[in-house]
């Protein structure tokens, strides 16, 4: 059986560049990501590229002593080309209707593809481990999407900066999860 404890990033203030670090807040949102998962058995991180993201699981790597490695395939969904006045509405569009999406944006089903393939090939590379994938809100949604139908539009907006669930995943592709942030 494998683990991921997956992290969604901790709060960042918002700008369009996807460059953008974590807020005051954010980092100390941070530490307490180490806080949690610093007992835990890891043994490999794997963050997005974007900074918010590798930034809010760095505590931990030091901590606990492990190089974090970059997988550009954890980065967040792109909703579309243009900022949404109404991004609630947008981003529920997307989760009504999987196969939808906006100009120039990426489809759910597409992203929870790209995410489960990392999940698949990190299964085979580190087998009875524990991993853990620095992401983002929707991704990290639509993953856990694929063990439980029942994650929707409300779960994503459920999610709080940051936030933690682990997933266990057995040998069969039999997939539980729970949440372990505050």
């Amino acid at each position: 059986m494998v683990t991921f404890y997956l992290v969604r990033h901790a709060h960042a203030k918002w700008t369009p560049d996807d460059a953008r670090p974590l807020s005051e807040q954010g980092f100390e949102n941070a530490k307490q990501v180490a806080n949690v998962l610093q007992n835990f058995p890891i043994r490999a991180i794997y963050s997005s590229p974007e900074r918010r993201a590798f930034q809010t699981i760095f505590p931990l790597a030091e901590q606990i002593g492990i190089q974090i490695e970059i997988e550009a395939n954890l980065r967040e969904r792109k909703l579309g080309d243009e900022v949404f006045e109404d991004f609630l509405g947008a981003v529920e569009a997307t989760w009504r209707n999987p196969s939808f999406a906006h100009p120039g944006g990426e489809a759910s089903v597409d992203a929870q593809n790209r995410g489960l393939t990392i999940v698949e090939r990190l299964q085979v590379k580190h087998p009875n481990e524990a991993v853990v994938l620095s992401t983002h809100g929707n991704l990290m949604s639509l993953i856990l999407q694929a063990f439980d139908p029942s994650v929707d539009f409300s779960f994503w907006n459920s999610l709080t900066m940051p936030d933690i669930y682990a997933l266990s995943i057995s040998q069969t592709g039999v997939g539980r999860y729970y949440r372990l942030w505050m």
